[in-house]
C-alpha cells in the first residue's frame, strides 16, 4: 500500500469514527447511511490497493527479465552493427538495415 493511500485510509477512518461518535449531535449534517457508504468506499480502496500491491509483486520479476533480455539484444545489435560498419562501405549499410551514418 502506498503511503498516500495508507494516509487517506487512516484519515477517512478517523473521520468516520469521529462522525459516528457525535452522530447524535447532528454529525455535521451527515447521516448514518452516508457514513456506511463512506466506510464501504474505504473498504473498496483497501481492496484495490491490496490488488495493486499483489500485481506489482507479480510484475517486478517480469520487468527485470524483460530488461535483461533487452540488454542482451542491445549488446548483440551493437556487435553485429560494428561488423557491418567495419566490413562494408557506408553506402551499403542500408542494405543491412542500418540507417544511421557517421
Amino acid at each position: 500500500m502506498t503511503k498516500t493511500v495508507e494516509t487517506q485510509i487512516e484519515k477517512s477512518q478517523n473521520l468516520i469514527k469521529g462522525l459516528r461518535k457525535h452522530l447524535s449531535e447532528g454529525g455535521g449534517g451527515t447521516t448514518l447511511q452516508e457514513l456506511s457508504a463512506m466506510e464501504q468506499t474505504v473498504t473498496e480502496l483497501m481492496a484495490a490497493s491490496d490488488e495493486c500491491d499483489r500485481l506489482r509483486a507479480e510484475l517486478a520479476p517480469k520487468v527485470q527479465y524483460l530488461n535483461k533480455v533487452l540488454d542482451k539484444v542491445r549488446d548483440e545489435y551493437v556487435v553485429r552493427k560494428l561488423i557491418v560498419r567495419n566490413n562494408y562501405p557506408k553506402e551499403r549499410w542500408a542494405d543491412y538495415g542500418l540507417q544511421d551514418k557517421r
